[in-house]
């Protein structure tokens, strides 16, 4: 172990891998909880006062460190691409008009694993000559895969999906451009952060980001005061939200980032499978064959990857 590794607080890889990779089954519990916040409190303020609940619970068991710590750079840059994400997320699903396009909007979303194993290839460490083509095949496939998941249930048809962003397509440019703003804070921000996880940090630029999009909406308050269940849903939303990022900020910093990128792709697959079963929905034949192309795609990026380590 160097300096550097004693300075920082050495973490064995394989542990902090292990610690992302359980932000990913965390997460899979965040649609359906939201959807059951939004239904009691309404979208925006559903949103703004899960993300507050969250900053509570992060400065009670994930303390940041000081801000004179972190690297200006890494506050400025990781901080823009976290907040510009959440928000984005949240405006796009706000300005979609239909049931349909909401769908559509978190499929968009989805594009985020996909689009990180690819930079991860291009731009991450160490880096291989070809590694954005080898990863390529993968990346196709698991994103077809992610598509018959998320849009297989709801009935989405590709010619319909094209007309839907011809006559709206604010909130799918905001979907893409936030899953490209997460999956470049996912590959770019490790190397800026000094091994210092900022989600703490971040939180509360979303939290009041959320506040302003509520009152901008004009959405006001629930008619009626939501009975205990859904204060208890807002907890448990913020719980899984909060927890899942310092999960991931944690085995970015200190994991494999590849590692961590391909197994991305369960994400929504594992987000689908969750929501059927809270809400008691059932699953349909293009969910299961979704899930299986997904499989494949990670198979195909895990192959890849150790093709290239054994070419050098």
């Amino acid at each position: 172990m160097d300096a550097d590794e004693k300075r920082l607080g050495y973490v064995p890889a394989t542990r902090a891998t292990a610690v992302g990779l359980l932000a990913i089954v965390v997460w899979s519990l965040m649609t359906a909880l939201v959807r059951v916040v939004a239904e009691s409190f309404g979208a925006t303020l559903g949103s703004a006062l899960i993300y507050t609940a969250g900053v509570a619970l992060l400065l009670v068991f994930h303390r940041p460190a000081p801000l004179s710590r972190y690297p200006k750079r890494y506050l400025i840059v990781g901080g823009t691409l976290f907040v510009f994400y959440e928000s984005s997320i949240s405006l796009s699903i706000g300005l979609a008009s239909t049931a349909e396009q909401s769908v559509e909007v978190s499929l968009v979303n989805y594009l985020w694993p996909t689009l990180m194993v690819l930079l991860a290839a291009a731009i991450g460490r160490p880096r291989r000559k070809g590694a954005v083509w080898r990863a390529l095949p993968g990346a196709v496939v698991a994103t077809v895969g992610v598509a018959l998941a998320v849009g297989g249930n709801s009935g989405l048809h590709v010619d319909a999906a094209l007309g839907h962003v011809a006559s709206n397509p604010l909130p799918y440019l905001l979907a893409f451009l936030g899953a490209f703003a997460w999956s470049l804070y996912a590959v770019i921000t490790p190397a800026m952060s000094d091994g210092l996880d900022g989600t703490s940090v971040f939180f509360p630029g979303v939290a009041a980001a959320l506040w302003i999009i509520h009152v901008a909406s004009g959405e006001g308050l629930p008619a009626a005061m939501p009975g205990p269940s859904a204060w208890i849903a807002v907890i448990a939303c913020a719980a899984v939200i909060a927890g899942g990022y310092a999960f991931w900020g944690y085995g970015i910093l200190h994991g494999s980032l590849k590692t961590l990128a391909v197994a991305s792709y369960a994400t929504p697959v594992l987000s689908v499978a969750a929501s059927a079963l809270i809400l008691g929905l059932s699953l349909s034949l293009p969910f299961w064959c979704g899930a299986l192309l997904v499989v494949a795609g990670s198979v195909l990026n895990w192959l890849a990857e150790r093709l290239g380590a054994r070419g050098e």
